[in-house]
């Protein structure tokens, strides 16, 4: 059997000196990496980190680097111009925050794109150090130690997990890439959970490799977690003849239940500032999913993304 070739796409912006972290975990996988495409987000911050260092001597046979501006910047269309630069079969994208658990990320990964009709397969995310007890129960029931297939069959069962696939790391087949249009090119968020919808009813399935793991949690503050879930929002409402239908108050409550009962049992100290937490996500979704009777100036306090406003 042939072995496909892959690349790598990592979107950046100010990035920090973990890049050389994630490049050097990349390279030393069991899976060959062909090339590295690096979709920066204004020039300025990557030559303030590669300035005087041998970044070009030591990863220009792997690594290639494209500019945008943050105004040209989209979460969908910025990751498809990344696409268009790769020739490889499989295309994995991560993002900058993301580390390889170990060097098999890739094999593991990889290993369900077996399937003739499998169109993406995504990692596991495990809590990095210093998250807090919350957010690492949440990464768990996102992210389960099991296995899974994900197809159109699920939908009445999982519901909106159906569609779930993060692009923090995941693998992609190009033919069925191109085939399918793409990643959405003007998208405030939520463009990985969009393309798998997409597939999915075209017939394909995704798959959850457990057994690739990266490491990636987040510390949010409230503000933040509002701001998120308010994009989230607006996402689906933009994406009526996605998530019409197929609500995501179910796997949000189930969450927050088997949260707030584990921290009850390990960490009660938290509670109160979970279950706030809570109330700026779901608040912050809510405001996102009726964004079109909010005044523009109110859209701009409550987005973590200003500039797809301006577009």
């Amino acid at each position: 059997m042939i072995k496909p070739n892959v690349d790598v796409i990592i979107p950046l912006y100010k990035p920090g000196k973990e890049l050389y972290v994630l490049l050097d975990a990349l390279l030393g996988q069991t899976v060959a990496v062909n090339k590295i495409i690096l979709a920066n987000t204004e020039e300025k911050y990557f030559d303030e980190l590669t300035y005087g260092t041998l970044f070009q001597k030591k990863y220009a046979k792997y690594v290639e680097v494209f500019h945008l501006s943050k105004r040209e910047f989209d979460h969908g269309g910025t990751r498809h111009l990344a696409v268009k630069r790769s020739c490889a079969d499989i295309f994995v994208m991560m993002t900058q925050d993301a580390l390889p658990a170990d060097n098999r990320l890739l094999e593991n990964l990889l290993a369900p794109l077996s399937e003739e009709k499998t169109a993406v397969s995504y990692a596991r995310q495990l809590p990095a150090e210093g998250c807090n007890e919350a957010e690492a129960y949440t990464r768990r029931f996102n992210y389960p130690a099991e296995s899974c297939v994900k197809t159109l069959s699920d939908l009445p069962t999982l519901g909106i997990k159906t569609y779930f696939c993060s692009n923090v790391c995941a693998a992609y087949k190009r033919s069925i890439y191109k085939e399918s249009g793409g990643f959405c090119r003007h998208t405030i968020f939520n463009e990985d959970m969009i393309y798998a919808a997409g597939v999915v009813k075209n017939g394909y399935a995704i798959a959850y490799a457990a057994d690739a793991a990266v490491i990636h949690s987040h510390n949010y503050t409230h503000i933040q977690q509002f701001q998120r879930n308010f994009d989230l929002g607006v996402s689906q409402a933009d994406h009526p003849e996605i998530f019409k239908g197929i609500p995501s108050e179910k796997e949000g409550k189930k969450m927050v239940r088997q949260t707030g009962a584990y921290l009850w049992r390990h960490k009660k100290s938290l509670i109160f500032h979970f279950y706030l937490q809570c109330a700026f996500k779901y608040a912050g979704y809510l405001c996102g999913k009726h964004y079109r009777v909010l005044p523009r100036f109110l859209i701009k306090k409550c987005t973590s993304n200003k500039e797809y406003w301006r577009r």
